[in-house]
């Protein structure tokens, strides 16, 4: 089978922006696909039921990132995304709820700062892989959470359409 390139990438200019803003999860199941826009490349419906999304605002520290990995020997490629999450403040609601995060297999949605939301675990869910519940040693050091979630996919994440995920439900309120 023939691998056909579609288009080339001129260089951008240097005002790039990173982090991310907002993650939000919802249980695992009954999202049964998503239609892609063939020109933006970006999801323009999902189809089966939406899970309820729960909204976690954050700010600095915070990432997403998506390894490929490729393989000729095998003739395969999938991508690992991996979020990195930053919570300050500890609090007993907020540690309640990533208990339950630990457990389960979420769909996972990130924002960016430039409004970007992206699906991660659309066939697989994403898995807590660690994480740390931290009271800092000096007062400048983080007290906190901070997990890392990975999911194995086929495709990297998906562009969302923006409206797509919308959250539904109450957030914690930890000051």
């Amino acid at each position: 089978m023939a691998c056909t390139l579609n288009t080339g990438r001129k260089l951008p200019c240097k005002s790039a922006f990173g982090g991310i803003k907002t993650v939000w999860f919802g249980d695992f199941g009954g999202i049964t696909g998503v239609t892609v826009d063939s020109t933006t490349k970006q999801v323009t419906t999902i189809a089966g039921t939406q899970p309820d999304w729960y909204q976690f605002d954050v700010k600095g520290n915070s990432s997403l990132e998506t390894t490929v990995t490729s393989s000729r020997e095998n003739g395969t490629t999938f991508y690992t995304q991996t979020l990195n999450l930053t919570l300050t403040f500890l609090e007993a609601k907020t540690q309640a709820e990533l208990q339950e995060i630990a457990k389960a297999r979420p769909y996972v949605c990130v924002e960016d700062y430039y409004g970007n939301q992206f699906l991660c675990g659309l066939e697989n869910g994403m898995e807590f892989v660690s994480g740390t519940v931290v009271s800092g040693a000096a007062a400048g050091d983080l007290s906190g959470f901070t997990l890392v979630m990975e999911g194995q996919e086929e495709l990297a994440p998906y562009f969302l359409d923006s409206g797509l995920i919308v959250s539904n439900a109450a957030q914690i309120a930890p000051n």
